[in-house]
């Protein structure tokens, strides 16, 4: 991961946050905890600076509306425009956690086979079993850390809909829009 210098000035006006980005996460990067951590705090830094990112969202909204000489209010576009941004950052770092769970919650299921099983194959010998209980142990350390990343970005998502909200007070997602409405719903009740 890249430590770069945030854009600043009028040039971070016109700079997109961050780019949408598709982290390729592999089953080694759910084993390395520190690099899962490192990976879910860069996915992270965009609701981190959420009030810088709607200033400059509501500039660029406000800007191009006096470009075309519209006179009104943009505030329920630009609204709307941000939070279908905050979805797809949302949806993005849950499909990571949830395939990490899936991947380490295999894992440990495959050596609960392999250490129930050998009561059918014979006994194990005792270094591959230890070893195997050693691994299962792990293993189950791990899928707690990455469970408890599924609270830490429940937190992480109800401050980012708080300033969401303290800012575009009257935006409500479309009845028609069944995933806005889900990542609405989810954000308010703290899932």
């Amino acid at each position: 991961m890249s430590r770069q210098q945030p854009v600043l000035g009028s040039k971070a006006i016109y700079t997109p946050p961050f780019s949408n980005v598709i982290a390729h996460v592999t089953p080694s990067t759910c084993f390395q905890l520190s690099l899962f951590r490192d990976l879910m705090r860069d996915l992270r830094k965009a609701d981190d600076s959420i009030s810088m990112r709607m200033n400059r969202n509501s500039a660029q909204f406000r800007d191009l509306a006096r470009e075309r000489g519209i006179n009104g209010n943009n505030e329920q576009e630009a609204c709307a425009y941000f939070w279908r941004e905050l979805m797809v950052k949302w949806k993005g770092r849950t499909d990571i956690i949830d395939y990490c769970i899936q991947v380490v919650d295999t894992a440990a299921e495959e050596k609960r086979q392999r250490l129930a099983g050998k009561s059918t194959l014979g006994e194990l010998d005792e270094d591959l079993e230890r070893r195997t209980r050693g691994e299962l142990y792990a293993d189950e350390v791990q899928k707690r850390m990455i469970h408890n990343e599924r609270e830490v970005e429940a937190i992480v998502r109800q401050r980012a809909l708080t300033v969401f909200k303290s800012r575009c007070r009257f935006f409500d997602p479309p009845a028609a829009d069944s995933e806005a409405r889900k990542w609405w719903e989810a954000a308010q009740s703290g899932r």
